[in-house]
This record gives C-alpha cells, structure tokens and sequence, in this order.
C-alpha cells in the first residue's frame, strides 16, 4: 500500500503517522451505514514504538488497509514517538485506537480510557507472548544480575514493559535497592527504544542492555544482531503480547464494528506482525479482555510504578 509520510501535533505531543494515498475499493465504497460508524475520518491507528519506524510501517500498513475495507472508511497509521505520546494523545481523544505493550495498556487504560478489543494469537488460539531479557557481550565475565554492580545498563524507558518494568523488578529480586527509573550500585541508561537498547549493546557502550526476544527476532532477521556473541544472563517469564485497544469513549457502535473488524481478520492479513513481534505460530487475533494484563499490573505494583513516573 503506498503511504505519505505525515506529522502532526496534539498540544505538545508530537507523532509520526502514515495515512494511506487511496483507498481500497472497499473502502472507497463502503456503505453509508458502515461508514457512519467511523467517528473521524481518518480513523487514527497508533503503533507504540517497540521497533523503527520504517519497520513497522511495513508490518502493520497491510493490516490498516485490509481493516479500512472493513469499517467502509480510511484508517492512518500512525507510529508514536514514545509510549507516553500515544497515551495522552488517546486521553486528548485525538486517537480512535492504540496498539499499546502490556504496561502501556495498563497505564493507558487507568489514564485514557483504553479498552482491549484484540490481541494477537498462535496457531493454537493462545495469545502470543514474549520475553524480556538482560544481554551482555559473550566475552563478558558477567553471567548473572547480581554481577551488575558497578556496571552500565541499557534499558527502553519507565513505561516499557520488557525495556523498563521487568528489568527493574527482576533487579529488585537479585538485591538491588531499586525505584522504577533507577537501581543502586548500578548506572542505568534509559535509550527510549529497544533498537537503542541493542545498538548500545552491539556498539559497547553500556556493560549490558535489555534485548527482548522481538527485537531479538527482528534484528536477527535485519542482519543487525548476532545471538552467537553475547550471552543472555537473565530471561523472564512469558509476558502476553500488546492490545489493540479503542478509545473508550467512542460511540458503541463503532467500537463492535472495529472489534468485529479486527476479529474478521485472517491469520494471513496479520503475518507480517505476527513476524515483527517475533512468534513462531501465526494465527488470527482474539479477542482481548482487561484480566489478560493482571500479571503485568502485579508487577507494576511490586515495584511502585505510578502515573507520576511517566
């Protein structure tokens, strides 16, 4: 699908979205009964920022031309700037819906109202899941977390599950005196990104850097990242794959229709994300539901993550 690269302000927020050129016939010619659910023209799609921008242009622009044809009207995509961005873009009620990380969701969902419609499912009908991790170089004679003391991590940001939240906590379980932007001992580096997060790693700047298993998967893939030589000293428990979420203070109307959309869709519209988020099973999305995320939430709350920490 031929996109134009666009950007856009929302008070202070800044986003980089892409909007397609022309619609598919479908969505050109949609009904006037399934149009006049979409309450904005375009409605507005964003993607946290957990790869490039480029890349995950790639992934998600066949799922937003595939999901126009089925609302009967335009869907942008757009790839925030950071996680906070999009969180208060949707609170401004400039966003119609959000693809958020599981903690983005969380947070997402106590300040703008973000509600799951869909999450992204295995061949097996089981949602998707993935891994933090703590890399470090294979030379390195550092082989487990406590043995950071002293050293330089990489990490995403506060907000970010695998590059934030869960690093924090297992940290906190290995000993270290720890608030959600910082641990004791230990000189934390917040790069904003898990691509920043690996190019500290690759380049050597930091002793040890969070590398989830997609952006593992991701930069393996790109010819960026070579397992074979670094070491992966902590690893953690299966963390559930982001929501698709609406904008909750949209007319009921048009959330069952964008749910029943997004539900609509095959296990082929979606590969190209299922490939970027770095599963091994493809299957079509499934519907999503708020308790999916207690886990994340439980976490969070370990470790005193609050609104005030965005």
């Amino acid at each position: 699908m031929k996109k134009t690269a666009l950007a856009f302000a929302v008070g202070a927020l800044a986003l980089a979205g892409f909007a397609a050129s022309s619609l598919s016939s479908a969505a050109a010619h949609g009904t006037a009964s399934t149009a006049a659910v979409c309450p904005h023209s375009p409605v507005r799609w964003a993607i946290e920022p957990y790869d490039t921008g480029a890349a995950l242009e790639k992934a998600y622009g066949s799922i937003a031309k595939d999901l126009q044809a089925k609302l009967g009207c335009p869907v942008q995509l757009i790839v925030s700037n950071s996680y906070v961005d999009e969180i208060e873009t949707m609170k401004a009620g400039n966003l119609e819906m959000g693809e958020f990380g599981p903690l983005g969701y969380v947070l997402a969902h106590q300040i703008a109202d973000a509600q799951p419609l869909a999450v992204f499912g295995d061949a097996n009908g089981k949602p998707d899941i993935y891994y933090a991790g703590i890399w470090v170089p294979k030379s390195s004679p550092i082989t487990s977390l406590s043995q950071l003391k002293g050293k330089t991590l990489a990490l995403d940001s506060t907000t970010s599950t695998s590059g934030g939240l869960y690093p924090i906590s297992a940290l906190i379980d290995a000993g270290f005196k720890c608030t959600v932007s910082s641990c004791q001992g230990i000189t934390v580096h917040f790069t904003g990104s898990h691509p920043a997060d690996l190019l500290a790693l690759t380049h050597g700047t930091v002793d040890a850097a969070e590398v989830n298993s997609q952006q593992e998967s991701s930069a393996i893939a790109a010819h960026q990242f070579d397992p074979s030589a670094y070491r992966e000293i902590w690893k953690s428990s299966a963390i559930i794959n982001d929501p698709i979420c609406v904008y909750g203070k949209e007319p009921a109307a048009f959330q069952a229709a964008l749910k029943s959309a997004l539900l609509s869709l095959t296990a082929a519209q979606v590969s190209t994300v299922d490939t970027e988020l770095g599963t091994a099973s493809n299957g079509p999305l499934l519907a999503a539901s708020d308790s999916l995320y207690d886990g994340v939430r439980a976490v969070a709350n370990a470790v005193h993550l609050t609104t005030a920490d965005l």
